[in-house]
């Protein structure tokens, strides 16, 4: 084999790499001791999700992850999934699945380069420093040569880079935008000093809000690395299966994630409680990034007012400026977060599809979805609570 050959693998689980040469793609940036980027991608969040059983046989979420080599050297790697639903995603296509089975096709299953339940945005085409132009195109490849053979309807890659988007349009692949709502980190000192670059209304409102929430009849704690305990885990186990319950009808992840989860990665985790008398009543778990804090899952046994935004938004500010993070990331949808100083932001993902007819119909409808969503944004950010450049504002 010459230098410039490369092999495309499909893997299977994770387990079937070591976790050094996966992470040596996936988080380079984390090579010094650092944190990386985001703990998406990394080897011990994956495999956490198949350890756990969310994820592989009887899931929907069949893992045949990507490794790309030259020269016997791995130099790219991707998280790729079979999938047999489109649960779990929030890049929605359901309608497309509908359109494509009415008209005689089987959608199901379709390959997904995804981080299984995580709306957040990151690089899916994992590749070694040098490598990137390189590995990139070999992985892209890869899956679109795993469909093509397979016969499978499509290939779809969310929630990735807006750099890697660009790349997979120049190829072909159909680009498509969607929205999230994220706060951006000023330079603010203290949360004090981020409530003084929105307008007076807002400013007054969030206060209240926060006076509201933390009168709830207890204490609010952040929980991290060595400070969680098996106990913690107990406790939004409950909160989670409430809200998952209501939200997707049964949770995405097992009560075992949260075990393996606190043994490989309790310090990329931020636990915030609200405890009375000295029981957790509400949480919302984080995870935390290079620079960026990701807003994951809540839930609660009580009701209090406002206790959902303080958990959630207001004590992820907290900590963001406390820890000189530039972005908080809270997950998918919710206008509700733009008052609470969140804006809308771009998100991006890419579509392949075997059929040319199915393929120029979606590529028609993501054109005007585009539109709509740029629209959209523009709309959304002019309603935002912040000060408007040149005005006088009291307290």
């Amino acid at each position: 084999m010459s230098e410039t050959q490369i092999e495309i693998e499909s893997l299977g689980p994770i387990t079937g790499i070591d976790p050094a040469e996966w992470d040596a793609c996936a988080c380079p940036e984390a090579g010094d001791g650092g944190r990386p980027n985001d703990p998406f991608t990394t080897h011990r969040f994956l495999s956490a999700l198949e350890a756990s059983g969310a994820v592989g046989p009887g899931t929907g979420w069949e893992p045949h992850h990507l490794v790309a080599r030259q020269a016997g050297e791995i130099i790219a790697v991707a998280p790729l999934y079979a999938k047999g639903h489109s649960q779990g995603e929030y890049i929605f296509d359901h309608n497309w699945a509908h359109a494509y089975e009415n008209a005689g096709g089987r959608y199901y299953p379709k390959l997904q380069m995804a981080v299984p339940f995580t709306p957040a945005t990151g690089r899916r085409l994992l590749t070694r420093p040098g490598h990137e132009e390189t590995g990139r195109a070999a992985l892209l490849q890869g899956a679109l040569q795993i469909a093509a053979q397979n016969r499978l309807s499509s290939v779809h890659i969310t929630f990735c880079t807006e750099e890697e988007a660009a790349a997979g349009a120049e190829i072909g692949l159909l680009h498509r935008t969607s929205q999230q709502f994220h706060w951006t980190n000023a330079g603010y000192a203290t949360f004090d000093n981020f409530l003084t670059s929105l307008s007076s209304r807002k400013r007054k409102n969030l206060r209240k809000e926060r006076q509201a929430a933390q009168g709830f009849g207890g204490e609010i704690v952040q929980l991290t690395g060595a400070d969680l305990q098996p106990r913690h885990w107990d406790a939004f186990w409950q909160f989670y299966q409430d809200t998952g319950a209501r939200k997707w009808g049964q949770p995405y992840l097992t009560r075992a994630f949260f075990d393996i989860a606190h043994d490989t990665m309790a310090d990329d985790m931020l636990l915030v409680l609200a405890l009375r008398e000295g029981q957790p009543v509400a949480g919302a778990l984080n995870f935390i990034g290079r620079e960026t804090l990701y807003g994951r899952y809540w839930g609660c046994v009580e009701d209090h007012p406002a206790l959902h935004f303080e958990l959630c938004y207001y004590q992820a500010i907290d900590y963001a400026i406390a820890h000189g993070m530039t972005r908080v990331e809270a997950g998918a949808q919710g206008e509700h977060k733009l008052a609470r100083g969140y804006l809308p932001v771009p998100c991006h993902s890419l579509h392949w599809m075997a059929d040319q007819g199915f393929r120029d119909a979606v590529a028609r409808y993501l054109e005007a979805e585009r539109a709509a969503v740029d629209e959209e944004i523009e709309v959304l950010t002019s309603y935002g609570p912040f000060r408007r450049t040149g005005t006088e504002d009291g307290p």
